[in-house]
């Protein structure tokens, strides 16, 4: 398995690594081992270049279009949550709006003075 720790490596590395890999005439193996990656890592970075490049099949999303899905999901979560509470306001609306206050009780309307009062329990 692999360090607990990943390493990084910018995009311009990648960039570099994948067109030496692409123009090289040795495996990916060697170029990585070479370069100080692992082989792993340089053939994800050569496949997602050939995805983005529309060398992938179909099914398999660009770039561009993983972090568009990533932006819409977690858009879409937002939005869920946001329904979520304003279900729920409506709700205790509702319940509020219906039911007197606790410790109160309505009156109807004083036949003498035509107004409507409310008085304590």
């Amino acid at each position: 398995m692999g360090s607990e720790y990943s390493k990084r490596y910018s995009e311009e590395f990648k960039r570099d690594a994948i067109a030496l890999a692409r123009s090289s005439d040795k495996t990916i193996t060697e170029v990585a081992r070479d370069l100080g990656v692992s082989p792993e890592s340089l053939r994800g970075w050569v496949k997602r270049d050939r995805i983005d490049r529309g060398g992938g099949t179909s099914g398999e999303l660009t770039s561009a279009e993983r972090e568009e899905l990533k932006r819409l999901r977690r858009q879409n979560t937002e939005q869920q949550k946001t329904i979520e509470i304003l279900k729920k306001a409506a709700l205790s609306s509702s319940d509020r709006r219906n039911t007197p206050a606790q410790g109160v009780r309505w009156t109807s309307r004083s036949a003498r003075t035509g107004v409507v009062g409310v008085a304590g329990v």
